[in-house]
């Protein structure tokens, strides 16, 4: 099974991501800001990824070590599980509306972070949460889990709609590029390795 659990603690925060990339969908995300527990909760469901998520953080400063975080123990735990990367497509995309949003993702596996985020937030914040931090965690996420990232919004008016659109669809998106490919052998590059 392609699994991994990962600890990342610091002065600011501690935080233990499980991932299991051939799970069920079972989401248990605890990571003391409501709004992305409940992100998480639907990466994991739309994914079919078995996710476990234990976060505590500064929040009494504000979210932004939490979120980054996040991202960065998020991508380190989507790395190992994915070892040498042998057999997977390497490559997904999806386009999910979500009632007026329309969020487009595209990823590559690659080993080369870069994310390109075109996302203009309709609101500046969801309860206490600074919509700027989301920019933040995919950030680290892309750069700890070496992935081609972006993130185009199409369409957009209500702001949870906007965030939902992204996260269903970086978890379809991400099941289609973890997902065995019958027809790979060995690294899906020309180099021999990703």
């Amino acid at each position: 099974m392609r699994t991994a659990e990962i600890e990342r603690s610091t002065n600011e925060t501690s935080i233990f991501v499980k991932w299991n990339l051939d799970g069920t969908g079972n989401g248990d995300i605890e990571t003391g800001i409501p709004f992305m527990d409940h992100m998480l909760t639907l990466f994991a469901r739309h994914g079919g990824f078995d996710l476990t998520v234990r976060a505590s953080g500064d929040l009494d400063v504000d979210c932004h070590h939490t979120m980054e975080d996040l991202g960065l123990t998020m991508g380190h735990a989507l790395t190992q599980a994915l070892g040498a990367k042998e057999g997977i497509r390497r490559y997904g995309s999806f386009l999910l509306p979500m009632d007026e949003s329309l969020a487009l993702v595209s990823l590559d596996l690659s080993g080369r972070p870069y994310l390109v985020y075109d996302v203009q937030p309709p609101a500046t914040h969801i309860k206490d949460l600074d919509t700027a931090l989301f920019k933040e965690f995919f950030q680290a996420f892309s750069v700890k889990g070496g992935i081609t990232l972006h993130i185009r919004m199409l369409s957009s008016g209500e702001v949870h709609h906007v965030f939902e659109a992204i996260f269903k669809g970086l978890s379809r998106a991400l099941a289609e590029a973890v997902s065995v490919d019958p027809r790979v052998e060995g690294v899906p590059s020309t180099k021999g390795v990703l």
